[in-house]
């Protein structure tokens, strides 16, 4: 319970006290994960009933104080400061900021030079291949990981040519004859499927 002038309000997000068990990335520039930590971070707000903080499109609850309100923002920044690099911290922190602007700065690092960025990211999603990697499943991840990239900047990549890639990526090594399987299925199995 938390005391409030003379009535007593409690709020599901003063209870959370280790945002690290609800998302378990830590959001860094260089391995670049922001469209996973949103929905992490998105659904978390929402169980928590802070959605307001981080969507402005979310209006504002009218039974809550503005010393209420005020007090889980900063719950909600604390959030956010926990489950970013200590480089993002050192670039978006700034004092008297609301969990709002702090969420738009990350966004903008993300969302910034998108076309570049896709342009990179694509050449790294079609050069990747299974002999640069321990195992399959780490190179499976790894594509995973760039699709989730490239959705992140306006370019997403469909379930076929992500199958198509993890074939290619499988030539010449000694899942040739999977690779062979799984190109002459009509129609294309899933990644999920593929994968297994």
């Amino acid at each position: 319970m938390v005391k409030e002038g003379k009535s007593s309000v409690f709020h599901p997000a003063l209870g959370v006290s280790n945002i690290k068990n609800a998302i378990p990335l830590l959001l860094d520039r260089e391995k670049v994960q922001y469209s996973n930590w949103v929905e992490l971070f998105e659904c978390h707000a929402h169980a928590f009933d802070v959605p307001d903080h981080i969507d402005p499109k979310t209006p504002r609850p009218t039974d809550l104080s503005n010393a209420m309100w005020k007090r889980l923002d900063s719950v909600v920044k604390n959030w956010i400061y926990g489950t970013i690099s200590t480089y993002l911290l050192e670039i978006i922190l700034c004092k008297g900021d609301t969990a709002q602007q702090v969420w738009d700065k990350l966004k903008e690092i993300f969302q910034d030079n998108k076309t570049t960025r896709a342009v990179y990211l694509e050449n790294q999603f079609n050069q990747l291949h299974l002999s640069k990697f321990f195992d399959i499943s780490f190179y499976c991840r790894e594509l995973k990981n760039l699709k989730d990239q490239l959705a992140n900047v306006d370019q997403p990549t469909s379930e076929q040519k992500l199958v198509i890639q993890l074939v290619s990526g499988l030539v010449n090594t000694d899942f040739d004859t999977v690779a062979a399987m799984i190109q002459q299925t009509i129609p294309l199995p899933s990644f999920e499927t593929a994968q297994s």
